[in-house]
């Protein structure tokens, strides 16, 4: 099998200047920083794009998570560049993959076969497509990619960016980045603090937003779990034990102190009902095939089936493992000084080790035994020496206070009270997921509401005072509660390709993204623009989620 390897991307990075100039700057290689390069690209600017690992993706990649999708994902609701780059998962793994003629000839190839999306699939074949998209812009000078760099520092004069310093990973060296547009793509809003741009972090109270699901006060530290995922198989027969995690103690007995209680202890098959909050079983079964009315969390985000591959290929089937087992919310990792941080994100790497080892060694299994000591760590999978992901799964970012902030009466489907979500008259794109919140810092347990297919107001990607400054991830204007819906891969690829596109066009017409916004003949240029480029702005009639 081909495996990505980010070699074309590491060479760039090598040949890159103390000092870089370029049209826009795009902060972070996460899904929608990937998707605003190749839209700024695509629109004539030369780009420099930076990113913390070195595996531009995040989400797809460096997170492990495989695609959360709307159900109508295969015939509308994403941009055109989106679709593009998920055809081409499927063309790779036709391409390179020892598939069944069966697997192969299916339309609709979902090489995992997981529960949770139509395209569950490893997260270098991802690697491997975003970069073919990149390669040849890299090879003619026009894109410049900084891996294992990460923001350090701004330079801004009055309500405009001027600089921003990163820092390599790698060498210790600066390098200072000049550009007439930055687009803040990093994972939690990096950029946000460094440029003095106003932010939001946690939860908004109900008297700044009237939310209905929003508490009585604010709570800034109140933010949602994040979770180091990993990649395991099973082969039976094999014992694959890992070591004991040193705090397996602590989590094999930590019961969570949530409002409204968790059932239980949280490494166990029970947990709650996301919606309901009741007591929800699930099952795990790596050998069995799903049972209709249960949840084998081993089916759930599978990324290959061994049946969709050629006899003797796989050993077993291979499963990310993202589950509310492994979420970690006893603390967060930004707005705390560095070495919390750390902390927290090492803490959060032992509970993940900490559910695999009971997994392989004292989880109930359906005969009545205890673990599976064929699970095995894939290292290979996540590219890391410990089998984790790369960079922990950020589900809440620090946020940008905008010209416009999306709200849960905007499109929660209850709070909305109306058969669509609001419509907005400077939408750049649509996405649609339930408002969907893990359990959170703060101590409170899902929130999990119905939403209406939503629109992407360009008012939500431009701060409320910077002018040079677009948000092109998940650190746009929404809340707390409308995070839960906006956060997801195909609606943050569109937050960044829409962010690309207008940075891009403010740069040609000599002018800012609030004043295309502003000026009713530009916003309508551009929104004609963006439509022929295959960004959709408005939904069809269909229901909510």
């Amino acid at each position: 099998m081909v495996q990505a390897g980010g070699a074309l991307l590491a060479s760039a990075s090598h040949a890159a200047p103390r000092e870089v100039r370029a049209d826009v700057a795009v902060i972070g290689g996460s899904t929608g920083g990937c998707a605003a390069a190749l839209a700024a690209l695509r629109d004539g600017m030369r780009v420099v794009m930076t990113e913390e690992t070195d595996w531009i993706g995040g989400q797809l990649t460096s997170q492990g998570v495989p695609p959360d999708e709307h159900p109508w994902i295969e015939s509308f609701g994403a941009t055109r560049l989106y679709r593009g780059y998920r055809n081409s998962v499927r063309q790779f793994y036709r391409r390179h993959y020892p598939l069944t003629e069966q697997a192969r000839a299916r339309a609709q190839l979902n090489p995992g076969d997981g529960s949770v999306s139509r395209l569950t699939h490893e997260p270098r074949v991802s690697l491997a497509v975003i970069e073919a998209m990149l390669a040849p812009w890299v090879a003619g000078g026009r894109l410049t990619l900084l891996l294992k760099h990460r923001p350090v520092a701004a330079a801004v004069s009055g309500d405009k960016v001027r600089t921003v310093a990163v820092n390599s990973l790698e060498s210790g060296a600066t390098r200072a980045i000049e550009a007439s547009c930055f687009i803040d793509a990093t994972e939690q809003g990096d950029l946000l603090p460094l440029t003095k741009a106003e932010y939001v972090t946690g939860f908004e109270s109900r008297r700044q937003t009237g939310e209905p699901h929003a508490p009585a006060d604010p709570q800034p530290a109140n933010i949602q779990a994040f979770t180091m995922c990993f990649a395991i198989d099973y082969v039976a027969g094999e014992d694959h034990t890992i070591d004991r995690p040193g705090e397996y103690s602590f989590w094999r007995d930590y019961v969570p102190k949530m409002t409204p209680p968790w059932p239980g202890r949280l490494l166990s098959w029970s947990m709650s009902h996301p919606i309901t909050l009741e007591e929800r079983k699930v099952t795990f079964d790596p050998a069995a095939a799903a049972t209709p009315g249960a949840l084998n969390l081993w089916l759930y985000r599978r990324i290959a089936n061994q049946r969709n591959f050629t006899p003797g290929a796989y050993a077993g089937d291979i499963s990310l493992i993202n589950w509310p087992q492994n979420d970690y919310w006893l603390g967060n990792i930004h707005e705390v000084s560095q070495d919390q941080a750390e902390r927290h994100l090492q803490r959060a790497k032992q509970l993940s080790l900490s559910l695999l080892y009971w997994m392989q060694t004292e989880a109930p299994r359906p005969d009545g035994g205890q673990g599976w000591r064929g699970l095995r760590l894939r290292p290979d999978i996540m590219g890391t020496e410990d089998g984790l992901a790369k960079y922990p799964y950020i589900r809440e970012s620090r946020r940008i206070q905008a010209e416009f902030t999306v709200l849960e009466q905007h499109v929660g489907t209850d709070a909305r009270k109306q058969p669509a979500a609001e419509s907005f008259s400077d939408s750049v794109g649509v996405g649609s997921y339930r408002i969907d919140l893990h359990p959170s810092s703060g101590g409170d347990n899902y929130i999990d509401v119905s939403s209406l297919p939503f629109q992407i107001p360009m008012g939500a990607l431009i701060p409320k005072r910077v002018d040079n400054l677009l948000a092109g991830a998940k650190n746009l204007g929404v809340t707390h509660i409308t995070n839960g819906c906006y956060r997801l891969h195909p609606v943050e690829w569109n937050i960044g390709e829409s962010a690309g596109a207008l940075a891009a066009y403010a740069i040609e017409k000599r002018t800012t993204p609030r004043a295309v916004r502003n000026t009713p003949k530009l916003l309508s240029e551009f929104q004609a623009k963006i439509q022929a480029q295959g960004i959709e702005i408005a939904w069809p009639k269909i229901t909510p989620r």
